[in-house]
């Protein structure tokens, strides 16, 4: 069976909707799940690889898959007692390793019967495989149902996507067949080649096709057809190394945070242990950052000023609420009744029982107000200690060609301005974005002031290689271009009873950046319409009406910064959705960490 659980070609359902439902009906043996029953769930495990834990953590939280009758989520390899009388849903890679390791569980005789769920394709080879090995175990009755999902990708937000870290292979889209267009001459196009010819055969293949099945007028007969544009890193390498200023994407360039999921030590900055002590152990903290919280979904593009400000406005009216309900209850001579007590009480507490039954939700603000608290503070403390808003606004004025208030020496040999690492991508994105390249003597004196400030110079071995391939030298004029304006300053402090004291850090306000990618009236893209019976593009007729759906996906790479910049641009364009897809998400280090290695070969 292959069933399309994204077959519908309108993206009204968002992109991690779409990945939801699905997963819930493949955790339904592959039925979609009933609502509103009041029967149990069948109680199941559920046996996964990495990839498939890495797809399920950002969109299923342990409560959601419990609900629905999971009793148990192991890892494929990892040693498993057996639980004969439990049927098994396994969502794993198609591997060698993991075919091996299923066939095993047959002859072993784990479970009471196996759903095997392949996260994208499986051969016809390796299926043999298994039925050999459930001839042999005696056990082909029991592998009740196998499944391509075809969910080979990990979605992060309403409009979002990253492909599975290990595996570079571009995802199997389901949908409307999409128009596709790319750069020319570099590694989006070869990827656009081979995306459309795939189309191409498997609009041919009326068995397997991904476009057809229970949505067949949506799909193949859709007359709002999706724009997909592949672009390459290469075309703009200033962007992943730009330092930000929005919540979302500074957390993922200062803090350890991946898939959702951010990674804190408790009490960072804490006291130093007295001389002679062993040092404390610090215990690392996870905080979730979902759909549900609504705090994040308002502000995790949100200037972080702004955010800082926010999170102190929430902290008062919780006080407010909460000092609201002690005097309520003290006026009433309640201190310390049980909230049963509370309710027995005549009309006249109505006032307070509606107080006393929005605890719950006051209990939910606070664990969520103590979370952005600890965030934003770690955050703020980055900014403070690296002077990142200065980096911000003069990355700014160097990617608009705006006048530059001092020099770039100046900031490189500052002792108290950042890391050698902030200091090495500031140098590559005036160095990237420069029209005329510097001369051999100031490069030598920006290397030494960079060695001096204990900078790593293999980044800057590779960008000089990198742009003297692509002749990028006239080019780069294209920041200039995306309406970057010069941000508005002004100095200012929060009042004293703030948490989240801001002085010395600049009020930086953002302008809106214009995505050029994402106009398909970009002439000199190549144009594959995997419909059309022949390949040649002359023969195409452009379609100049204006999309109202597209996915822009990154060949080598993405980051929040250009999530938000699409996500501002869809805003700003009525009635258009853009999803934003890469093959991977790195954070500034992980980016240098690559063009290091680069350099050095």
């Amino acid at each position: 069976d292959a069933p399309s659980p994204l077959t519908t070609s309108n993206m009204a359902a968002s992109i991690r909707e779409k990945q939801t439902v699905a997963l819930k009906r493949m955790l339904n043996f592959n039925a979609p799940p009933l609502k509103n029953t009041a029967a149990e769930p069948v109680w199941k495990v559920l046996i996964y690889d990495r990839f498939g834990q890495d797809i399920i953590s950002p969109l299923l939280s342990v409560k959601e898959l419990r609900d629905m009758g999971i009793t148990l989520h192991l890892l494929l390899h990892s040693d498993r007692d057996p639980i004969p009388d439990v049927p098994a849903i396994y969502f794993v890679m198609p591997t060698e390793e993991n075919i091996d390791r299923i066939c095993q569980d047959l002859r072993n005789q784990l479970y009471e019967s196996y759903y095997l769920n392949f996260i994208s394709a499986i051969s016809r080879s390796k299926l043999e495989d298994i039925a050999s090995a459930a001839l042999a175990a005696n056990a082909v009755s029991q592998v009740t149902k196998v499944f391509d999902q075809y969910l080979n990708f990990i979605t992060l937000e309403d409009d979002m996507f990253i492909l599975c870290h290990q595996n570079k292979e571009l995802i199997s889209y389901h949908g409307a067949v999409p128009i596709i267009r790319c750069p020319r001459g570099n590694a989006a196009e070869m990827v656009a080649v081979k995306l459309d010819k795939k189309l191409r055969e498997n609009l041919r293949d009326a068995r397997n096709s991904l476009f057809t099945g229970d949505n067949i007028s949506a799909g193949q007969f859709s007359f709002q057809r999706p724009l997909f544009v592949l672009a390459d890193r290469n075309v703009d390498m200033a962007t992943p190394l730009h330092h930000t200023w929005t919540y979302q994407a500074l957390i993922h360039d200062v803090l350890d945070f991946h898939l959702n999921r951010v990674m804190m030590e408790e009490g960072a900055g804490a006291e130093p242990s007295p001389a002679g002590a062993r040092p404390k152990k610090k215990n690392r903290k996870s905080y979730d950052l979902t759909a549900a919280d609504k705090f994040w979904q308002k502000h995790k593009g949100s200037p972080f000023p702004e955010v800082a400000e926010s999170v102190q406005e929430e902290l008062d009216a919780y006080r407010a609420q909460e000092d609201e309900v002690k005097r309520l209850k003290s006026i009433m001579g309640l201190e310390g009744e049980d909230e049963g007590a509370i309710s027995m009480l005549s009309d006249n507490t109505a006032k307070l029982t509606s107080a006393v039954s929005s605890l719950p939700e006051l209990l939910e603000k606070k664990r969520l107000i103590d979370l952005h608290t600890n965030v934003a503070t770690a955050v703020l403390d980055h900014i403070k200690s690296r002077k990142l808003d200065v980096y911000f606004e003069y990355e700014e004025k160097l990617m608009s060609k705006s006048t530059l208030d001092k020099s770039l020496l100046d900031i490189i040999s500052d002792p108290d301005a950042g890391t050698p690492e902030d200091k090495m991508r500031l140098f590559l994105i005036y160095y990237i974005t420069a029209q005329q390249a510097p001369s051999e003597s100031d490069l030598e004196q920006y290397k030494k002031g960079l060695l001096d400030a204990g900078c790593d110079l293999s980044p800057l071995n590779y960008i000089k290689q990198w742009k003297a391939f692509t002749k990028m030298a006239a080019t780069p004029a294209n920041y200039g271009n995306s309406g970057v304006k010069p941000m508005g300053l002004f100095s200012r402090v929060m009042n004293t009873g703030s948490q989240f004291v801001m002085e010395g850090v600049k009020n930086l306000v953002l302008k809106q950046h214009v995505s050029r990618i994402v106009s398909p009236e970009t002439d000199d893209y190549r144009y594959f319409d995997p419909k059309m019976l022949r390949g040649s593009e002359s023969s195409i007729p452009r379609n100049k009406n204006p999309f109202q759906e597209a996915i822009v996906f990154v060949v080598g790479g993405g980051n929040y910064i250009e999530y938000q910049n699409l996500v501002d641009y869809a805003k700003s364009k009525q009635g258009k959705k853009v999803v934003y897809g890469c093959s991977e998400l790195f954070s500034s280090a992980q980016f240098i960490k690559q063009l290091s290695q680069l350099g050095q070969k």
